[in-house]
């Protein structure tokens, strides 16, 4: 049994059969990295560019993940716009869970508007991608707290 040198400390080989071996990542590596999401900056506004070393979504397009930290009562809107891709932007729970998901706004564009109260305080991820197989590109994405009349 050979592991390359830089994957054998880091990879636990399993003996499944005589003929099967596998090879177990610890939780969080991906492609030979962690997984580290992106804090969103203060004004929950950032403008970056989506490409085929992000996360693979199974789909044959790629997604990045920001933090944002949002308050139970808060009403939010997310919005995800790009020239360069159809984008598709997700809201997830502490556990990873999917809170909401949006393809394309209501302006009829492939940009991408997700409304939704928070019920639980506490750090939510939020997810870029591109539909389908898409490839990527820059888009800009704002985290929005909507506050009552």
């Amino acid at each position: 049994m050979t592991l390359l040198p830089s994957l054998g400390r880091l990879l636990a080989p399993v003996l499944l059969s005589s003929s099967l071996l596998v090879s177990l990542a610890p939780p969080g590596l991906t492609q030979g990295r962690l997984y580290n999401p992106i804090p969103l900056p203060d004004n929950k506004e950032v403008t970056d560019t989506l490409t085929d070393e992000d996360i693979p979504t199974g789909q044959g397009g790629f997604a990045r993940d920001y933090t944002v930290e949002l308050q139970a009562g808060d009403q939010v809107v997310i919005d995800l716009t790009s020239d360069s891709f159809d984008t598709v932007v997700m809201l997830m729970g502490e556990a990873g869970m999917s809170l909401g998901e949006n393809d394309d706004g209501s302006d009829g564009s492939t940009n991408s508007m997700l409304f939704t109260r928070i019920d639980t305080s506490g750090t939510y991820t939020v997810r870029v991608r591109s539909f389908g197989e898409g490839s990527g590109g820059q888009f800009t994405l704002k985290v929005t707290r909507l506050r009552p009349v």
